[in-house]
């Protein structure tokens, strides 16, 4: 048994032993960041989740910290302004991961965005985030446009704005809130699947039955207050509880395709036209250009979301269109990633014009349930929820949110400028032992500045491929940091190599399955299943090349 099962088991037991203010019911990006929200205020907190932390939609966004330029055309100035603001704070608590990006809006002919109402709309936007002078936007015409990005066909631009957003790792800002909940005493469990609620003689639930999928036993834990920031599983569990009255989420899929950044090579994120109603990003990272992304409505497996061959042509269509570049076809799509947005149904209303607020309610029995939202308004969500759970508790009425000031990382860095000074400096590290200088970029805008305690490993490896010494590096500082227990966990959700990277995940997943067998004394069927699920995993992210 490894030291990390040994920790888990040795909290595990302390956890059912404990009374909680709170226990948070899902590890995505709001539930971590309800948890930490609690934790900071002094509230003895617990958080479960089914599978891995991120596993849902938090590590199927379109990887974006931004307001949402398109809800202005819904009227949701509320929503707009708060996400606005929020972009800045959450890029202050985590300047390598949330990283500035300057988008280009083509203005196009017969576009869902004509120049006055771009240079308008992206106005508003500005004022409501409250945009520094030197961010706000920028118009340029027909010319600067094609200069600014000329793989836009130019036959039917006529200009171009430049705006500001922020680019992230939806699942990395994920992991970070869950450490930091951590290191500020709240207990977090991946892999604990809750089974029901506890009640009492009043019929208010005061606990939860879980599965602990490690161990196989099943588990209860107390609590003062239960809060259920499930996403695309609220509605079931409210089922569970009894206090299920008909659906309050209506669910749609976004899907997103991974091109070589050869053969779509954008000088920056680019925000155009399909021109049959919707608006697509094409984002550059790394060595790839990701491109979504679709929102339809979805009906089917909530553990298991494909990006379908439909999907893919539709993103492939736009973009083919769009881009003077030779024709892309299903082949060239090296991965694909699907997600579900939980937003609140409103009848009548196509998933297009849902709105993306998120929404609060409480159950007869007590328990707190929020839905909807945006990866942007995780923090503000947060606020929302403990707020409510604070003024019911009473004993911590008193403690406000200062979640705007928590620095998410332990070595944190003071602003953008020393994130890009570090990329710089540890280039010359990183080709010294033999690896491409994308790595420099790579581990610091993954780990920050922990990259140095991966990388140090890698120097004094004797394995002669560093970049297989650098996934076993990774594996170690992830097992023992980030409550890595599947090697899937960390080539899906703490590296996104599954998604960006994913020739190395082919070449390299049995070393990874082998060093994990070592680190976790895994039995032989323990491995077995390893290797099952990370070549399903393989299979899914290609899933749309099997004609539907």
């Amino acid at each position: 048994m490894s030291l990390n099962n040994l920790e888990r088991k040795a909290s595990l037991g302390q956890a059912q032993e404990t009374n909680f203010d709170l226990i948070v019911i899902g590890g995505g990006i709001t539930g971590c960041g309800i948890a930490l929200d609690a934790s900071a205020r002094g509230m003895k907190t617990l958080l479960v989740e089914k599978s891995d932390y991120a596993a849902g939609t938090s590590s199927k966004s379109t990887k974006l910290i931004h307001g949402g330029l398109r809800y202005l055309k819904q009227l949701e100035f509320g929503l707009v302004r708060e996400t606005g603001v929020e972009r800045a704070v959450v890029h202050h608590l985590a300047p390598h991961l949330v990283h500035p990006e300057k988008m280009f809006l083509p203005i196009v002919e017969k576009g869902t965005f004509g120049k006055m109402s771009a240079s308008l709309a992206i106005s508003v936007y500005d004022f409501l985030a409250k945009v520094e002078q030197e961010d706000q936007k920028e118009s340029i015409d027909r010319e600067e446009a094609i200069a600014q990005e000329p793989l836009v066909r130019s036959d039917f631009l006529t200009g171009g704005i430049l705006y500001s957003e922020y680019r992230t790792d939806d699942a990395r800002l994920t992991i970070e809130l869950m450490k930091k909940a951590q290191s500020m005493g709240c207990e977090c469990f991946n892999y604990m699947e809750m089974l029901g609620g506890i009640y009492g003689s009043d019929k208010k639930i005061s606990g939860i039955k879980c599965l602990d999928q490690i161990s196989g036993k099943e588990v209860e834990f107390s609590a003062k207050k239960i809060v259920s920031a499930a996403g695309p599983w609220v509605d079931g569990i409210r089922k569970n509880d009894g206090s299920f009255s008909g659906s309050k989420l209506h669910l749609t899929k976004g899907v997103h395709i991974v091109i070589d950044r050869k053969k779509l090579n954008l000088n920056q994120s680019v925000y155009f036209d399909d021109f049959k109603g919707r608006m697509i990003f094409a984002i550059p990272r790394g060595r790839i250009t990701y491109v979504g992304t679709t929102d339809t409505t979805y009906h089917e497996d909530l553990d298991r979301v494909l990006a379908k061959n439909e999907d893919v042509r539709y993103i492939l269509d736009a973009v083919n269109h769009f881009f003077d570049i030779p024709a892309l076809s299903i082949s060239d799509v090296e991965s694909t990633w699907a997600g579900l947005r939980p937003l609140i149904h409103q009848e009548g209303k196509s998933p297009t014009e849902l709105s993306r607020k998120d929404e609060i309610f409480t159950s007869p029995t007590g328990l707190i349930s929020i839905a909807g939202g945006k990866l942007t308004g995780y923090r503000k969500m947060a606020q929302r929820i403990v707020d409510i759970v604070a003024d019911e508790l009473e004993v911590f009425s008193d403690a406000s949110c200062t979640t705007d000031e928590i620095k998410l990382t332990r070595k944190a860095f003071l602003d953008y400028d020393e994130v890009q000074y570090f990329v710089s400096r540890f280039e010359k590290d990183i080709l010294e032992i033999g690896l491409d200088a994308y790595y420099s970029w790579y581990l610091i805008s993954t780990y920050g500045k922990d990259a140095k305690q991966i990388f140090d490993e890698v120097k004094l490896s004797e394995e002669l491929n560093k970049e297989k010494a650098l996934l076993i590096a990774e594996l170690r500082y992830c097992v023992e940091n980030e409550g890595v227990i599947h090697p899937l966990d960390l080539l899906m959700r703490r590296t996104g190599r599954v998604y960006f990277d994913i020739k190395s995940v082919h070449s390299y997943y049995q070393d990874v399955i082998d060093a994990s067998a070592n680190i976790f004394e895994a039995s032989e069927e323990t491995v077995h299943a390893w290797k099952l699920d990370i070549e399903s995993a393989l299979r899914d992210a290609v899933s749309f090349k099997k004609i539907d």
